[in-house]
């Protein structure tokens, strides 16, 4: 079974569906037990990172996220999803995360140049480390793979773990991976055919580094 974790923030009914498009089930929920018994998990989220952790916290959901990784479950965080996963964030004030992957969230401002947008919103392209083997969430992809995001703030301090990077005045983090703990800041349910071949290529990882 895979689980979308509901803890109020987050395009949870948009994500499903989009599962739903590569013929698989997921259910939406927020109850432990069922956490608990699925195979794997997703943690969306759209807002603030404070706000989010702590709904996480009040609902004991992030205890529990944590056992399940410890446990070799594959969790997929997406947008602030993603950035949950990490150690702190400095999104209006500084708060401790998940601590599932080592990094600090960080503001785009100051890390690209001043003349471009922020939020980082649209399309733009994933670029894929050369030095390494392409990771497992991305397989079947082309060269030209483009995605659909939406932040003002993205992961530093994470480079062992980047498989993919967005090009924004300066290579801002796409997408992470740790063992059986991964990450997109952008959104696979708005990223047309490669969001949903991301998607289906999730619900077939169990967690290796190669396709």
């Amino acid at each position: 079974m895979l689980a979308i974790v509901d803890y109020g923030v987050g395009n949870l009914f948009s994500l499903q569906s989009s599962f739903a498009a590569v013929g698989e089930t997921a259910v939406v929920t927020g109850e432990a037990e069922v956490l608990r018994r699925a195979e794997r998990l997703v943690l969306p989220g759209v807002g603030a990172f404070g706000d989010a952790i702590e709904r996480l916290r009040q609902a004991g959901l992030d205890d529990l996220l944590r056992i399940r990784a410890a446990a070799g479950v594959p969790i997929l965080g997406i947008c602030l999803g993603m950035q949950l996963l990490f150690e702190q964030s400095e999104e209006y004030g500084l708060h401790n995360g998940l601590a599932l992957l080592p990094g600090r969230v960080r503001p785009i401002a100051g890390a690209v140049p001043p003349e471009l947008k922020i939020p980082h919103i649209g399309w733009n392209a994933l670029c894929f480390p050369a030095n390494c083997p392409r990771h497992p969430l991305f397989c079947g992809l082309g060269e030209q793979a483009f995605a659909y995001f939406v932040h003002s703030y993205y992961a530093a301090g994470c480079e062992p773990w980047v498989i993919a990077t967005a090009e924004y005045g300066a290579p801002l983090t796409a997408a992470v991976a740790r063992g059986n703990v991964c990450g997109c800041q952008f959104h696979p349910e708005k990223s047309g055919r490669v969001g949903l071949t991301i998607l289906k290529n999730f619900c077939k990882w169990g967690g290796a580094d190669e396709c």
